[in-house]
């Protein structure tokens, strides 16, 4: 076995050694899959796409001679790694906080399966993202609204209208006549990241600033705001995506 490839003998388990570094490898067969891919996942790991007809001896090899551009993608903070422009079967999708592989339902059925949400999928095409976006758009503004509402219920504040929208440099916002305004891909972000959204907009219809005691009030209502914070700051991408 050549030195970068190396084995966990106690599990099967398998990982390049990438200048030093022990990267876990993971080969995911595919049928829809034209050729190999290699693509280094958030978490760390690398992933090879086998395609039909392809074997895991050859997806190791090829793993082997692309080290180089795996070292440079490690090297890169994780907020310059690109986002793959293109959703295909296999995909992992950022979906209420967690990264959850898209498949297609086999024999030809027009149907999607995000995790464990299945939904339709007519007229399907190579690239999955427009069909799925669609679909956790409408997932967002179903859930959203209702999360606002139940939140203004409980700190008895007036909300007159709640929208969710596509905006690409916001999380949200609030007018001052009660109108929340949300970023649908909070339907992709943790349910601690989402509120803490709704509370920070809901908190402006008390203080339409961000001064001290906004933060303060923010603070009362979700004391692990920071938490939050942090996440969304690890993630910028998402809001470019």
């Amino acid at each position: 076995m050549r030195s970068w490839l190396n084995f966990l003998n106690s599990s099967g388990d398998e990982w390049l050694d990438v200048a030093g570094k022990r990267v876990p490898l993971l080969l995911v067969h595919n049928a829809r899959a034209r050729r190999y891919v290699l693509r280094l996942r958030p978490d760390g790991s690398a992933r090879v796409t086998v395609p039909r007809g392809g074997s895991a001896a050859e997806a190791r090899r090829f793993a082997g001679r692309n080290l180089s551009w795996l070292e440079a993608q490690l090297r890169r903070p994780p907020a310059e790694r690109p986002i793959p422009q293109e959703w295909r079967p296999g995909s992992e999708v950022l979906f209420r906080g967690e990264l959850v592989r898209l498949e297609v339902e086999p024999n030809g059925c027009s149907a999607i399966r995000l995790g464990a949400e299945k939904f339709a999928a007519p007229n399907l095409d190579s690239d999955l993202r427009p069909i799925v976006e669609r679909h956790l758009r409408r997932l967002a503004e179903q859930e959203l609204p209702l999360r606002v509402m139940e939140f203004a219920a409980v700190h008895q504040l007036a909300v007159r209208r709640v929208t969710v929208r596509s905006q690409r440099t916001r999380w949200g916002s609030c007018s001052r006549r009660g109108t929340i305004s949300l970023n649908w891909r909070l339907i992709q972000t943790p349910v601690f990241v989402r509120d803490y959204i709704i509370l920070h907009e809901l908190m402006h219809l008390r203080e339409m600033n961000h001064s001290a005691r906004f933060w303060g009030q923010v603070e009362t209502v979700c004391p692990d705001y920071l938490q939050a914070e942090r996440w969304l700051k690890q993630h910028p991408a998402l809001l470019r995506a």
